[in-house]
């Protein structure tokens, strides 16, 4: 029996305007995460692991920041000679043509070639959570449930369902759909992996679009979603492990605090399932004579000389002797200078803590934007941007 043939395309086009700082100068999917990886990494490395080897990443927002870590999809096993990973930017010369103004709009605009494809599934995901996936088992369910759109689900928590698509359900099949809703049904959130019929859901968005028109589109959980729902034809898919939005600096945060766990909630080294990215050449991490290094994610190319405790260093970071970096996300090349201090706080790339300046403290995640130089002997308080969005 042949095996279905399968179509991922990983939306990684988005502005992240939630994230701040952290995306002023890359896309979101470009956002470090756990030292070392990119958010990109979870569903390129999913679909590794699926063995699906047909996957198209849609850019817009800073596609130079993605292009040279996507490497033709080589970390991935994904440059061969037929299929493989495709990188489908904004485009002129047709109908379809111009700037994506949201996730259904992205599929109408490709809709010719994703056809011209001819899949069996097409699998539409996100690129700003972190979780482990066999999409291809997903697929596999899909296919014989008659549905025109599976949705893969997990539970949240109450004060964040607004942020989510929200279902109501009955066995597998999808009863209410609710796309970021004012008050909640349920807790049940869509987390942005959903698998399309692809000839039925296209003939859906082309009927939209006469209806509503291309600008009107918007988003999958806009038009296209509740109308698959009001029509029987959607159904859910449990997701049974971990799974965590980052697109929030608070969320990003805590996914960072999650990974420090004696047991974290993926082992991203785990033989069987181990999350790929692409990698560059670096030291060994150097732990100086009286620095302390506790409960922390330490990446090669970094520095101790100070005290770090429950923080995650990315490459090339410094912390001089008598520095302190507490509960912290230090991303590549950040310094913090002697006698400094760090607490809750995230660093982007470069930025370099002054000698005896404390950045953030007990409260809100504080936020200090790329190359950005705090003075000796100052403070930026907890919750604190820099540089302050509100006196550009």
């Amino acid at each position: 029996m042949a095996l279905p043939r399968i179509l991922v395309l990983v939306l990684a086009g988005g502005a992240g305007g939630r994230l701040e700082l952290l995306t002023e100068q890359r896309a979101k999917p470009a956002v470090p995460f756990a030292g070392v990886y990119r958010l990109i990494d979870f569903p390129l490395s999913n679909c590794q692991h699926s063995t699906i080897d047909d996957v198209w990443v849609s850019v817009q927002y800073h596609p130079t920041s993605l292009a040279h870590h996507l490497a033709n999809g080589r970390p991935w096993d994904l440059d061969r000679n037929s299929g493989g990973l495709l990188t489908l930017p904004p485009f002129q010369g047709s109908d379809r043509g111009g700037w994506v103004s949201g996730t259904a709009n992205l599929l109408w605009r490709q809709a010719n070639l994703i056809r011209e494809f001819d899949a069996d599934a097409l699998v539409v995901v996100s690129s700003d959570a972190v979780y482990k996936l066999d999409y291809r088992e997903v697929v596999e369910s899909h296919l014989g449930s008659g549905a025109e759109v599976t949705m893969v689900t997990t539970e949240v928590d109450a004060d964040d369902a607004s942020r989510y698509g929200i279902v109501e359900v009955d066995g597998e099949r999808v009863t209410g759909y609710a796309y970021k809703p004012d008050e909640p049904a349920t807790t049940t959130a869509t987390n942005e992996v959903f698998v399309f019929t692809p000839g039925a859901t296209l003939d859906r968005l082309e009927a939209l679009d006469d209806e509503l028109g291309e600008d009107e589109l918007e988003d999958l959980g806009t038009h296209l979603l509740p109308e698959q729902t009001r029509d029987g034809l959607a159904r859910a898919h449990p997701l049974p492990g971990y799974w965590r939005d980052v697109g929030t600096v608070p969320a990003y945060w805590q996914a960072h605090r999650d990974f420090l766990s004696a047991e974290p909630p993926i082992d991203l080294d785990d033989p069987a399932w181990p999350l790929h990215t692409r990698g560059g050449r670096r030291s060994a991490a150097r732990v100086l004579p009286g620095a302390v290094a506790e409960e922390s994610l330490i990446s090669g190319g970094t520095r101790v000389g100070g005290e770090v405790r429950g923080s995650v260093l990315s490459p090339g970071v410094v912390v001089e002797k008598g520095a302190t970096v507490v509960d912290s996300v230090l991303l590549p090349g950040v310094r913090v200078r002697a006698g400094a201090r760090v607490v809750r706080a995230v660093l982007d790339d470069h930025v370099e803590v002054g000698e005896r300046a404390a950045v953030g403290g007990d409260g809100e995640i504080t936020l200090v934007g790329r190359r950005m130089q705090v003075e000796a002997g100052s403070e930026v308080p907890a919750g604190a941007r820099l540089p302050d969005p509100e006196q550009d």
